[in-house]
């Protein structure tokens, strides 16, 4: 049996051709929502992008990720000290946990920023984000959901499957213990914020309604709604961003918004033009330079205003 039976010919990802965000079909950048969403797996989604417009299978190969162009800040950057660190988690998938925390030069204390990542663990991308943080000030947590079972494997493929075969609502308390940990260590004022990404924007919703007055600070970046009966239970003043492009998140946001205001939750919304969902992700071509830069100085100043 050949080692490989897949009939569509994977690039490596040196070899993928170089595309701009406008020479891609819209139709396929809705199969790669479809991909990282986990609807339908990699084989799949390059050949119905072959299938679906000429040069299709180019422009899909040019969405997949390339972490090397993530990073932006260096481990080794003098503002910032990195280490990974191990926890508790009690009722969690194995009742430890492990994550990349990121903290500014200088003695401390500094107000915490907790990192989410994606569906597929803690990647290179989500690891400079949590630098990012740290560069501006804050203590950064990034845990990884996938450290009880081996850690992020190295590529999203893989890392998209553990994730999906993990206990959904362990992996949850896993990032709940994860806030609580960055929120009483010795290096934080106690002032907590979180941010996440797509399946961590969605947590970082969650969170909000978790903690309550315990955070300080939520800033989602196009993440599933918290479950709107119990959005009264959000304390903290919520900064969502939104892509222009992304039907099946945006559709939740009439109900959240009018829970939102119900509730009386301090909340601004901003949606991107011409974005699609991931933007703020600078390793594929769907990152949107623009559009995540504005809204990472919108992220940065609504942490410096409440977690001060």
């Amino acid at each position: 049996m050949a080692a490989n039976q897949d009939a569509t010919p994977i690039l490596a990802a040196e070899a993928q051709p170089e595309l701009t965000q406008a020479e891609i079909d819209q139709r396929v950048f809705d199969l790669y929502d479809e991909y990282c969403h986990g609807r339908i797996d990699r084989r799949e989604f390059l050949a119905r992008a072959a299938a679906v417009t000429a040069g299709g299978l180019a422009m899909a190969q040019a969405l997949l990720p390339r972490y090397a162009r993530a990073q932006t800040v260096s481990s080794t950057d003098q503002r910032i000290k990195t280490q990974y660190v191990t926890y508790p988690s009690p009722g969690g998938t194995s009742g430890t946990m492990r994550g990349y925390l990121v903290q500014p030069s200088g003695a401390g204390p500094f107000p915490a920023v907790l990192v989410i990542h994606e569906n597929r663990g803690l990647n290179p991308y989500i690891e400079d984000v949590a630098r990012r943080a740290a560069a501006e000030g804050f203590l950064a947590l990034a845990p990884d959901g996938l450290s009880p079972v081996g850690g992020y494997p190295g590529n999203d493929d893989d890392g998209r499957r553990l994730q999906a075969g993990l206990d959904q609502g362990k992996l949850r308390t896993d990032m709940v213990n994860s806030a609580r940990f960055l929120k009483a260590h010795a290096l934080s004022t106690g002032k907590l914020g979180v941010t996440g990404f797509c399946w961590g924007g969605g947590v970082a919703n969650f969170l909000a309604v978790t903690l309550g007055p315990d955070l300080a600070a939520g800033v989602p970046f196009y993440g599933a709604a918290a479950e709107t009966a119990r959005v009264k239970e959000i304390k903290a003043p919520l900064l969502i961003h939104y892509a222009e492009n992304d039907e099946r998140i945006n559709a939740m946001w009439p109900a959240f918004e009018a829970a939102l205001n119900a509730a009386g939750v301090p909340h601004e919304m901003h949606k991107y033009p011409g974005t699609q969902h991931g933007f703020h992700n600078n390793s594929t071509p769907r990152y949107r330079e623009a559009s995540a830069k504005l809204a990472w100085e919108r992220t940065i100043a609504f942490f410096k205003e409440h977690l001060s």
